[in-house]
């Protein structure tokens, strides 16, 4: 894998995005950065991390022709390859939050935004976007939810060899991409989604708020909710919101 390390950019996923036209890259490509501008997350949010304290970097991988109703595939080699990782650091409670944030103790660890290229009904390439809090110590008070890794077990952690050995997971769960072993993945991806199979409370966007189960999510990607009635809905992003 090819990595470029920087000191600060707007993106990362915008500088890979510009980097994969001007370049001959290879199958994988890493971008990193100590700090950005104008880092997003899922659905434009933005994504808050100190100079020089986390892991953010962006994975340009070429698919080679995975099948476009298979992308969330790739969601699911992402998460459960920086999942599989962190569980080295024995956190507590670590999960991944459906569609791909990274959880302890109810709070985010980690978010991944996913940038697909489709040529028909084929993904040619991805871009994957990956930022972990690390080393910070403090959030801004509109970020309550947020933790770090340093915060979670009062180590420092060294990021280069935290990021080295990240990638090196993430590529190993992409091998199970490559070897089309998509009922692997959807398995273990649910194995660790977060609050599966205990009650709580959703509310559909614009409707009342109602109590429900989590009974894991389809290989489209869609949550599957048990209701009171059991009944079985599904969901997909932003169409459900956790209360």
């Amino acid at each position: 894998m090819y990595l470029f390390k920087l000191n600060a950019t707007d993106s990362t996923n915008s500088y890979l995005r510009q980097l994969s036209k001007n370049e001959g890259l290879g199958k994988w490509t890493a971008v990193s950065a100590e700090f950005q501008n104008e880092g997003r997350g899922q659905k434009g949010a933005s994504w808050h991390s100190e100079n020089g304290k986390n892991l953010i970097c962006s994975i340009l991988v070429h698919l080679d022709g995975v099948k476009a109703e298979d992308q969330f595939m790739v969601n699911c080699a992402v998460s459960l390859g920086i999942y599989r990782y962190l569980q080295r650091y024995d956190l507590p409670k670590l999960a991944i939050k459906w569609p791909n944030d990274i959880m302890s103790v109810s709070k985010k660890l980690g978010g991944i935004l996913i940038e697909n290229t489709l040529s028909a009904d084929k993904i040619t390439k991805c871009i994957i976007g990956v930022g972990i809090n690390v080393n910070q110590e403090n959030f801004p008070e509109d970020l309550p939810m947020a933790v770090s890794i340093k915060q979670l077990k009062g180590e420092f952690i060294d990021r280069d060899v935290f990021l080295q050995d990240l990638l090196n997971s993430i590529q190993i769960k992409f091998d199970l991409i490559f070897d089309k072993k998509y009922d692997d993945l959807w398995a273990d991806y649910e194995s660790a989604l977060y609050r599966k199979d205990k009650a709580r409370m959703f509310k559909e966007p614009g409707g009342k708020a109602f109590m429900g189960i989590i009974r894991g999510v389809s290989k489209q990607g869609m949550l599957r909710i048990e209701k009171e009635d059991a009944s079985i809905e599904k969901y997909n992003f932003k169409e459900i919101v956790y209360l």
